[in-house]
């Protein structure tokens, strides 16, 4: 989450005029993240979440986004809802943005990942499998690894102001993701950005899953090596294996994987490392300045790169 673009009080005031969530009382926007213009909306109604969409979000896509959620929060995942207006529509314009109103999910983020939420999420990510199953509509992944080599190619001139020779082993360690990616896994929707933030706990339970504005339609197995990447790693960037052993475990007590899920495991974490860090990497280099956003080091994505790279079968994660 993040600001790219202010709003105003009067422009705010029309915009809640087409809803039945009563009128402002307080207003302010969020700093993290990287992608989309995020408010905290409190109303004499309640708490909302706005969002304005950004940068790589096709408005095209929003309505299969929006149906999404509602479509997992039907069938038991716990997620925002969009508020639709008086009009029946969920999704409007705001400040020339595209926008809309989601409910607000109780709880916090964890900013120190234990063991302890690695379980639940993987059941949670499990649960978002299953129950996507049966939602029709297909959105192609706009960021799978067809993007990856037209990310590098924009990214590549300056990727050394990063660090020397980063560029180099972008290239490297590319080709070798690319040759070996699999085909043939079990396909479905997936979340795509399943990390700390995107989840809340409350009272040591998870509560919701929040930010599903990645999510696409691919390999199921490949949101799993997101998610590894994203909890199983120390401050230190050294690989936790008990936390992979206790989230793989959990995931595979509601969807079982099978041998070639497991098999591709390596190739798919290498995938899932080298694509947020293709995308930390363009961002840190074109980041607006002034902008209400914490950007995000690229290189705490090279470490795991690194990490995957190295790994020869499943038993690195704790199969």
């Amino acid at each position: 989450m993040a600001v790219y673009t202010e709003v105003t009080d009067d422009a705010l005031a029309d915009f809640l005029s087409g809803y039945d969530i009563g009128t402002m009382v307080a207003f302010r926007g969020i700093a993290e993240g990287v992608e989309n213009s995020n408010f905290s909306l409190r109303t004499t109604a309640g708490d909302f979440i706005l969002t304005l969409y950004e940068k790589r979000v096709d408005p095209d896509d929003l309505p299969w986004f929006l149906g999404l959620m509602e479509h997992l929060a039907l069938h038991g995942l716990v997620c925002p809802q969009p508020v639709h207006g008086r009009d029946g529509l969920a999704l409007r314009q705001l400040c020339g943005k595209h926008a809309a109103i989601t409910t607000f999910l109780p709880g916090v983020w964890p900013r120190r990942v234990r063991q302890s939420h690695c379980a639940p999420v993987g059941t949670a990510l499990a649960k978002l499998h299953l129950a996507g199953a049966d939602y029709a509509p297909a959105r192609k992944n706009a960021l799978g690894p067809q993007a990856w080599q037209p990310l590098l190619d924009r990214c590549r001139g300056r990727a050394d102001e990063i660090q020397d020779g980063l560029a180099q082993e972008l290239d490297r360690s590319l080709d070798a993701i690319l040759s070996g990616w699999p085909a043939g896994l079990p396909v479905g929707h997936i979340h795509a950005d399943m990390f700390p933030d995107n989840v809340f706990f409350l009272d040591e339970k998870l509560s919701g899953v929040i930010d599903f504005y990645f999510a696409a339609t691919d390999l199921l197995a490949y949101d799993i090596a997101i998610c590894l990447n994203a909890w199983c790693f120390e401050p230190d960037f050294s690989f936790n294996v008990t936390k992979s052993r206790a989230l793989l475990a959990s995931y595979q007590s509601v969807r079982p994987l099978s041998q070639d899920e497991q098999d591709a495991l390596p190739v798919l974490c290498q995938g899932a490392a080298i694509r947020f860090l293709l995308t930390r990497v363009f961002d840190w280099l074109n980041t607006p300045s002034g902008a209400m956003v914490t950007r995000k080091d690229p290189m705490e994505y090279l470490r795991r790169l690194r990490f995957h790279m190295s790994a020869t079968d499943g038993r690195a994660y704790g199969l």
